[in-house]
């Protein structure tokens, strides 16, 4: 199993990213998705689930500016970036939750700054 996370990047404070996470090896539509992340210096922390069923979750900081979704068919989760702030730099990562089973990819930097 492989999770390839891209779509990071540098990006002015109140602009957009999306992140995507393409899986490999298995596929997704049995599992939890999970975005993450890490910012310098501090802890990795959760930011957004989506369920199999395609229930959401969002961490308090960026409810009503990210949105998860899953795209089943092209085996791949998202993570669109709104409205982003400083404090939003971090290294991304996404993880598959299924059963007793996880999977990390290897992360995304996202740079917010003017």
């Amino acid at each position: 199993v492989q999770l390839q996370a891209s779509g990071g990047g540098l990006v002015q404070p109140g602009g957009s990213l999306r992140l995507s996470c393409a899986a490999s090896g298995t596929m997704i539509s049995s599992a939890v998705m999970v975005w993450y992340r890490q910012a310098p210096g501090k802890q990795r922390e959760w930011v957004a689930t989506v369920s199999r069923a395609g229930s959401t979750g969002y961490t308090d900081s960026v409810k009503g500016r990210f949105t998860i979704s899953r795209d089943n068919a092209k085996n791949t989760v998202y993570l669109q970036m709104n409205t982003l702030k400083p404090d939003d730099t971090a290294v991304y990562y996404c993880k598959m939750v299924r059963e007793s089973s996880e999977y990390w990819g290897q992360g995304t930097l996202v740079t917010v700054s003017s």
